[in-house]
């Protein structure tokens, strides 16, 4: 009769123990974190927009943890690796938005891996731009789920399904569903919606990170008739007429592109209302934590609450963007103050998840949580350092470190002195208009000699020294198509014919099929040429194409440079894309 007893109890305990660990697994929130593309921090009502419509993140805002001093990288991959990962971006090999420099690193720990192996489903909806081929892709990063364009923005060269649809790019398009092609119906930001909501709906019962990356309103500003007639005889220059804080000259191009950006921007501001409306229906708001935040500043001039710079700029109208945060166990609206970056996302979706941090690298950020718990949080002063340039930062061109409340930045050349920088006060002068580098020489000497420390750390990065590889002919991948977006080469690749350009590459060792494509056909009696480490196929062209195809063109493994070319009457000119395919 003991044994039984101490049996029953025995199974009395476990069940116990089964049912507290589902409870404690139950606790963990869902994280919603969702970005916008190129909507500056004035791009809204809440930040004080006159014409702009944002009924529902204006709520959003009043109702949310507002943090009114975050900031980002001053461009879209930079912010989106650091957003990942919680390092500075030249940490994870991102060092720029093209020319091969939007490709992060596969060895770098997202946020969806570090919640994946905690028993998260994870998904992403709409913009990546940290690699588009295997193992840099978000299959290979972390998430279960993606529909997304790739490159940098749906139109662009690197998006090969949607470049060619040209002024309807962003509507009707192929997308990439879980690494495969795909065709949706309706407009890009609605089709990224309902994908997230059907994610939504389908991972209901258990914990869930949705990653809702709108690639809105990133030019080309393409938007449905009804939003473009909510502003259509607007003046996006009028309405500030009392306002004494800096406003930029707009031409009539630039108010066109603004009543286009605000058409794009109150259509982000519907579907986030239903997806708002569906957390209510499922009952999942009570325990699902949704972040909204902008990846830079506005790319065209318009109203921007007054600060200096735009998208691309260190300049505080360039990296500092609206940071919402609703927190079901905070439900108490407040501002935070202190300095806060995307950085720090990382650190602070892990500590409200009971997850740890990889202890095998530098994490650059901190957790919020503290500032999010208590107003009277005694948050460190701390060091945030800015720079953009193409291909790789150039030493004081367009640099800055900031550090509580000064800012020191270079606009300048690798060998100016300190009183070629410029130094703000941003608690005085948040609009950066006071240089106050003659009366602190000594303080802006001591922020630059700890930006020439950070910055010689971070180019030595190990993913900058090697940079991170497209694989070919591995099977989870194959084919691969290497699009204009990570080739590597001159500065600029765009869609220029003639330009040099070039892939940095694994190779798998095998025979394949090359097809190699161009923006237009070339013209007969050229030469093909396909260099890979030395081995270089050649192949006579008789007629006019724009497509070129090799058959069994057998590769070694190795590791370096894939190089196609077409050589015609002087010219040399790059493809397109171009597809390996490997056979055996």
């Amino acid at each position: 009769m003991n044994g039984n007893i101490k049996l029953i109890l025995l199974l009395f305990f476990l069940i116990c123990l089964q049912e507290s660990l589902f409870s404690q697994e139950q606790k963990r929130p869902n994280i919603i974190l969702i970005m916008t593309d190129d909507q500056g921090y004035g791009d809204l009502g809440f930040t004080g927009n006159p014409h702009v419509k944002t009924t529902v993140l204006d709520r959003f805002a009043e109702e949310s943890i507002c943090f009114d001093n975050f900031y980002v990288s001053p461009v879209c991959a930079p912010t989106r690796s650091s957003l990942m990962t919680g390092r500075f971006s030249l940490r994870t090999g991102v060092r720029d938005t093209y020319n091969g420099g939007a490709i992060m690193a596969s060895s770098e720990i997202t946020i969806a891996e570090m919640l994946k192996d905690a028993g998260y489903t994870t998904g992403i909806f709409g913009k990546w731009h940290l690699g588009d081929n295997y193992p840099s892709r978000p299959v290979d990063q972390g998430f279960d789920e993606s529909v997304y364009h790739l490159s940098g923005g749906m139109g662009q060269v690197g998006d090969i399904t949607t470049w060619f649809r040209g002024d309807s790019s962003y509507f009707d398009p192929v997308l990439w569903h879980n690494g495969t092609q795909q065709a949706y119906s309706g407009y890009c930001t609605d089709i990224f919606t309902d994908e997230a909501l059907r994610f939504i709906n389908a991972n209901k019962e258990k914990p869930f990170f949705c990653y809702l990356a709108y690639n809105a309103p990133h030019t080309p500003l393409q938007v449905p008739e009804k939003y473009y007639k909510m502003y259509q005889d607007i003046d996006p220059s009028t309405g500030f007429e009392n306002d004494d804080r800096p406003f930029p000259s707009m031409s009539e191009k630039n108010k066109e592109d603004a009543r286009k950006v605000y058409a794009m921007i109150s259509n982000i501001d519907d579907n986030l209302g239903k997806l708002l409306s569906r957390l209510d229906e499922l009952q999942l708001s009570d325990n699902t934590v949704v972040i909204f935040m902008t990846d830079n500043g506005p790319q065209q001039p318009r109203y921007i609450a007054g600060m200096r710079g735009r998208k691309g700029s260190v300049y505080r109208g360039g990296v500092r963007v609206p940071f919402f945060m609703h927190h079901p166990r905070f439900a108490e609206a407040k501002h935070i103050n202190a300095t806060t970056a995307h950085i720090d996302i990382l650190p602070t979706i892990a500590e409200m998840c009971n997850i740890p941090l990889p202890q095998d690298r530098t994490i650059d950020g901190k957790s919020l949580q503290p500032l999010i718990e208590s107003s009277n949080t005694d948050w460190p002063e701390r060091s945030l350092f800015f720079y953009w340039t193409r291909r790789y930062p150039e030493l004081y061109n367009n640099m800055a470190l900031q550090k509580g409340k000064y800012k020191l930045v270079g606009i300048t050349s690798f060998d100016a002195k300190t009183s070629d920088f410029e130094l703000f006060n941003i608690e005085a002068d948040q609009y950066e208009q006071i240089n106050i580098m003659a009366e602190n020489a000594e303080l802006a000497a001591a922020l630059k000699s700890e930006m020439d420390s950070m910055y010689r750390e971070l180019i030595a990065s190990e993913h900058i020294l090697h940079q991170p590889l497209i694989e070919i002919g591995n099977p989870n991948e194959n084919p691969v198509i290497l699009n204009r977006n990570d080739a590597d080469g001159e500065r600029g690749i765009w869609a220029q014919e003639a330009v040099f350009g070039k892939w940095n590459v694994k190779v798998n060792k095998g025979t394949y099929s090359v097809r190699i494509k161009f923006i237009q056909p070339v013209e007969a009696g050229g030469t093909l040429l396909l260099e890979n480490n030395g081995i270089v196929y050649r192949k006579e062209i008789g007629e006019n194409t724009d497509l070129i195809v090799l058959n069994d063109v057998v590769l070694p493994d190795s590791e370096g440079e894939l190089i196609p070319t077409y050589l015609v009457k002087d010219k040399k000119i790059f493809p397109f894309w171009v597809e390996m395919e490997k056979l055996d």
